[in-house]
């Protein structure tokens, strides 16, 4: 009798071994072979957005160029693991993961750290495009800080997930966001001046500052640091911003008090981002605004993050126009002549410049990526596509549609190429370096803008 059971425990376990053998099988040919696979093994299923499972998981990158592996098979790396998200958490079978490694990690060549994100992008029916060109025209605008992102395939617990971004969690650090990293609970008054990581957010949770805009509308503001608000950090929040919302509904609007309180070149910067992408929800949702310490420092937009609302619409209208879901502060920010200003100077300089490289950038990284594409649409048939270059020629069309409603608006490019001695002209449009529009030819010798390049006047 002893020795049947034996038997029976045995087969039992030789089947268990075969079956598990035949499901890590069915993983390997569901991946592409194209990117690097992270396969993670998590103790129990994550189910989630609050609790941490206890996991390990190793980056194979198949030999292919350029990349490193993290762990091994037989030597695997521990983490924690759980949901993230709101509206992507909840909405989707295709889920979107926290990490968070016990040491400091370089996963794929990304910057040390121990907290990542996995994005699904199951609502990004543009071959994985929107925040990835969102997050490269952020680099290019020269925002200090944009999150880095790696394409990786993933399998779970033995079964294929698809096709996924490994990219930065946004948080207070020396390679993000670099501000001081103000403590839960202070009670300082100079501490509490910084450093604010927060967000401008489109649902309400526990802890938020919530006030109306000048126009109405709710303000939601949610804190990432600190997390959790003594009376004295609340308070000087909460007057800061109903400061700077006086000030953005001055009825003067050749008024400056708005920049007393708000860096206007990172917004303009951050603000052209958003256009090109026609982020219809970039100023109500994923929002974020930063602060360093100090009575005199200003309230800076970025990183920039989500653009799930990109393109889902007609491009012939600024993103604060008719927007679908609302907009904070920036259709009332549009309003003031200097921030226009410098929101057509910057654009005129990118346009001439960084904007020319951006094409090459799409057609390199669709080419990554294409076939680990096909391979998530197998898995995910409701959310992925087939149709790899007729969705990156329809991305191109939308945004070239955007950029030219914004050449209409806001002027053609301003290109860095140096041309000396231009011919005298009567023609107005003459810049200084600054953008400031002169009054025909420059009477003065010096470098000046004329004819979209620089020209040195003798």
């Amino acid at each position: 009798m002893i020795r049947k059971l034996t038997i029976i425990i045995t087969l039992l376990f030789l089947g268990i071994g075969v079956y598990a053998s035949d499901h890590l099988q069915a993983a390997a040919k569901s991946y592409s072979g194209t990117l690097p696979v992270l396969f993670i093994t998590s103790e129990k299923p994550i189910t989630s957005k609050e609790e941490y499972v206890q996991a390990t998981c190793y980056i194979d990158p198949l030999g292919i160029e350029g990349y490193e592996a993290l762990g091994s098979a037989d030597s695997q790396v521990p983490l924690l693991i759980k949901g993230r998200g709101n509206y992507t958490w909840s909405a989707f079978d295709k889920k979107p993961y926290r990490l968070k490694f016990e040491d400091g990690v370089k996963p794929l060549g990304m910057k040390k750290s121990k907290h990542f994100t996995l994005l699904a992008h199951p609502d990004d029916n543009l071959v994985f495009l929107r925040n990835t060109v969102g997050f490269e025209l952020s680099r290019m605008l020269g925002l200090a800080y944009t999150p880095e992102q790696q394409p990786v395939e993933v399998v779970l617990n033995g079964s294929y997930i698809g096709l996924y971004m490994l990219t930065d969690k946004i948080r207070v650090a020396t390679k993000r966001v670099n501000i001081v990293e103000q403590a839960d609970m202070e009670t300082d008054p100079d501490s509490v001046t910084g450093g604010w990581l927060m967000e401008i957010n489109n649902y309400e949770e526990e802890g938020q500052l919530r006030m109306k805009e000048g126009n109405g509308a709710k303000l939601r503001f949610t804190f990432h640091t600190p997390e959790v608000l003594s009376d004295v950090q609340r308070n000087y929040i909460t007057e800061l911003m109903k400061a700077t919302d006086d000030a953005i509904y001055a009825s003067d609007k050749n008024s400056t008090d708005w920049e007393q309180y708000i860096d206007m070149d990172t917004l303009a910067r951050f603000y052209i981002v958003q256009e090109v992408m026609d982020n219809a929800e970039s100023f109500h949702g994923s929002c974020y605004i930063h602060k360093e310490r100090g009575d005199n420092t200003l309230l800076i937009f970025g990183p920039v993050w989500d653009f799930g609302n990109a393109f889902h619409r007609g491009h012939d209208k600024f993103i604060y126009q008719d927007p679908p879901f609302g907009q904070n502060w920036i259709g009332e920010i549009a309003k003031f002549p200097r921030f226009q200003e410098r929101v057509k100077y910057i654009w005129q300089r990118f346009l001439g410049n960084e904007y020319t490289q951006l094409d090459g950038f799409i057609d390199d990284f669709v080419s990554k990526i294409s076939q680990a594409v096909l391979s998530d649409a197998s898995r995910w048939p409701q959310y992925g596509t087939t149709d790899v270059e007729g969705r990156k020629r329809n991305f191109k069309q939308q945004m070239g549609y955007k950029v030219d409603f914004l050449r209409k608006k806001w002027g053609e490019g301003i290109s860095d190429i140096m041309s000396y001695r231009a011919e005298p002209s009567d023609n107005p449009n003459w810049y200084t370096l600054d953008g400031r529009k002169l009054n025909g030819r420059p009477t003065r010798p010096g470098i000046y803008l004329y004819g979209n390049r620089k020209t040195i006047v003798p």
